[in-house]
């Protein structure tokens, strides 16, 4: 059975205890060093190369966030989780950016805990519950709604043109408000009848206007 060796950051040390033990009495985990400051948590990580390290996100000294991310650039195989008392969206999205594989709360039970360590040293991104749900909730809400476009086929002068039909616009108020010939205007009519499949100038403005085109 192979170790999972972890390195706890955090400056409280109850917090650190209960951790420790934690880790000892589990068969396949082994608490490899304890950290109280951001720059120690940096170094010791450096220096003892953990499989995963228990890193609270507001320490003195440099914070989580910031350790993290130069712990990933210096060791990119080493898993950090975040283990805070605070659900802040910045900070979850913030330990993400510098590098974090998880984010969960101190008020998770052991087994929890011990889950999320082994997710993590496995390489799984894994999120407290209600975590998780906000980062769902978030990117489904900041999703970017592009509408997909009508009439793909048509080159923009005869989008322009069908649009000006859906106005009710005739051959040689659409030349006139082009400043076109009126032989150009029939040419592009005919393409775009064409290209959507319609037998005339009818068919094609209920198309158009069912389209959103000539609001």
């Amino acid at each position: 059975m192979e170790i999972i060796r972890v390195l706890v950051a955090d400056d409280h040390m109850l917090f650190r205890d209960g951790v420790r033990a934690l880790l000892t009495a589990t068969p396949e985990t082994e608490c490899v060093g304890e950290a109280t400051t951001g720059t120690e948590a940096t170094a010791m990580a450096v220096e003892l190369q953990p499989d995963v390290v228990l890193m609270d996100v507001q320490m003195p000294d440099g914070n989580g966030v910031d350790a993290t991310r130069q712990i990933v650039q210096m060791s990119p195989h080493i898993g950090v989780l975040m283990v805070t008392m605070f659900e802040d969206d910045q900070l979850v999205f913030a330990s993400m950016q510098a590098g974090a594989r998880g984010y969960v709360l101190k008020g998770a039970n052991h087994t929890d805990l011990l889950r999320a360590i082994q997710a993590v040293n496995s390489g799984e991104a894994i999120f407290s519950s209600g975590i998780a749900t906000r980062l769902m909730s978030y990117f489904t809400v900041m999703q970017p709604r592009v509408p997909r476009e009508a009439f793909p086929e048509l080159s923009e002068r005869e989008r322009e043109i069908l649009t000006l039909i859906a106005q009710g616009m005739s051959n040689t108020a659409i030349a006139e408000h082009l400043v076109v010939s009126l032989k150009t205007v029939r040419n592009h009519v005919t393409n775009i009848l064409s290209k959507l499949h319609v037998a005339d100038r009818t068919e094609a403005l209920l198309r158009a206007r069912d389209a959103g085109f000539g609001g």
